[in-house]
């Protein structure tokens, strides 16, 4: 079957069927970027000190992190106040 003929076909799912369909688009590229992939010591180890420095700090709550991408990035909030 060409592109084409998929492509043909798409308008004629429903609504199970595309859901299906966007969940194993997703698996083959997830499955792509994964390909080749292997975690390092190092990594790991980064990964384990993230963790732990959260554990013993805490984290950022979001609004903080969003408050400063804003005046940094301020195209960000004009983005945020029209998706609300």
């Amino acid at each position: 079957m060409s592109i084409t003929e998929i492509l043909d076909e798409l308008p004629k799912l429903n609504d199970e069927e595309r859901h299906l369909l966007r969940e194993r688009l997703n698996e083959l590229e997830t499955a792509k970027v994964a390909e080749g992939f292997e975690e390092t010591p190092e990594m790991l180890a980064a990964i384990d000190e993230g963790i732990r420095s959260l554990e013993e700090h805490g984290g950022i709550p979001l609004e903080t992190v969003m408050a400063r991408l804003e005046e940094t990035y301020p195209f960000l909030r004009s983005r945020r106040d029209r998706s609300h």
